[in-house]
């Protein structure tokens, strides 16, 4: 085996660059004189030897979203083909963003045999097509997941799987203060992409309006993920003639805010369990396009779309979604849960139990040891 081998690196979005640097700064550490090329974003290209693209600006979710620049996807696809079969890295190595990764691991397999290929954030198949795990894993040398009810689901197809725990675990914890909760604070959580922003932020400021009105006492706050979200909420707010003080916006305050608020609004994704993490007692919602919504209809197997809810294996926080994500319906649910120590309490209760399933932390260590057995070999 070469003293330098070659890892082709691919993160679609800035969830998978953070998770993807992470595992780098591990595995080069194991791997002092390990190569690494691919695309993904600001943080992983700090561990670049060779080509990388920067794209995971240019993350899209949804059916409708994805259609829309379907032509950019293909080209990249082919780029990144062509630079796998000129390069013959030893490895490739996807960071989730499964609608284009798994693709591409298909793909490469396919014109490179030779090529080990892993997957880290293991995609959330067994919810929408647990019958596409018998194909993955004819072309996935390696599944590295991080719930740990998947590692089963996987292996009963002979996929090679290790739950090395959930990478939050690790991130979240140095910024756990435990501030006591304000009583009057209800935290607006409206998601960190563009398009669930506009979406969601004017639902959840119609619900916070109703409910001001039945509970004047209650302040908000908005959980902005960059400048360009806050300034465009900011605008929101003055376009529909709030007074600004009605709600205020913070960049960067979503960890904080978590732990201060009473309860909050929470756009379904990673965010239900950092906020879950931090013991926020929540309302969870979304809203995608209609095409959207219709096809995850027909292939969606679980009850639920909220993860704490997904691991607790029962409804914990309510799910107001697509339809039923209203400003009258979350206003009436949130007063109901400000109304009710009980039910607050009892949610804290279980995003503990939901928490602890999640493993120690160390998930990024472990990946990345299991990445560097995999090349050794």
């Amino acid at each position: 085996m070469s003293d330098e081998p070659l890892l082709y690196v691919v993160a679609g979005e800035a969830s998978g660059d953070t998770r993807g640097a992470e595992l780098l700064a591990a595995l080069t550490a194991e791997i002092p004189k390990l190569q690494v090329c691919g695309a993904g974003g600001p943080k992983m290209r700090r561990f670049a030897t060779s080509s990388f693209s920067e794209w995971t600006e240019e993350a899209v979710v949804g059916i409708w979203e994805v259609a829309k620049k379907w032509g950019y996807f293909k080209r990249e696809m082919a780029r990144m083909l062509g630079e796998i079969e000129l390069l013959q890295p030893k490895m490739l190595l996807l960071i989730d963003y499964p609608g284009f990764n798994l693709r591409l691991a298909e793909a490469a397999k396919a014109r490179c045999p030779q090529l080990k290929t892993v997957f880290y954030i293991s995609p959330q198949v067994w919810a929408w097509n647990r019958g596409r795990i018998p194909k993955m894993a004819r072309y996935l040398d390696l599944m590295l997941c991080i719930f740990p009810f998947e590692k089963a689901l996987y292996e009963a197809s002979g996929l090679h799987t290790e739950f090395v725990g959930h990478p939050m675990l690790d991130s979240l914890a140095p910024l756990k203060t435990n501030p006591p909760r304000n009583d009057h604070l209800v935290g607006l959580f409206p998601g960190s992409r563009d398009r669930e922003v506009r979406r969601l932020f004017p639902v959840m400021l119609e619900a916070a309006r109703l409910l001001s009105a039945s509970q004047p006492g209650i302040r908000f706050e908005a959980a902005a993920a960059d400048v360009r979200q806050a300034a465009w909420m900011l605008e929101h707010l003055s376009e529909r003639r709030f007074d600004p003080s009605f709600c205020k916006v913070g960049q960067d305050r979503f960890y904080s805010l978590a732990q201060e608020a009473t309860a909050g609004m929470v756009c379904s994704g990673t965010a239900t369990l950092e906020a879950a993490y931090f013991g926020l007692p929540m309302i969870i919602t979304y809203k995608v396009a209609a095409l959207t919504w219709l096809a995850g209809k027909l292939l969606v197997r679980i009850p639920f779309i909220g993860m704490p809810n997904v691991i607790a294996g029962r409804l914990v926080a309510p799910e107001l979604l697509q339809g039923r994500a209203t400003p009258k319906r979350l206003a009436r649910a949130m007063g109901e849960l400000l109304d009710k120590q009980k039910e607050r309490s009892n949610q804290q209760e279980a995003f503990m139990e939901v928490i602890s399933k999640l493993g120690e932390p160390g998930a990024g260590s472990r990946a990345a040891s299991a990445v560097a057995r995999l090349l050794r070999e």
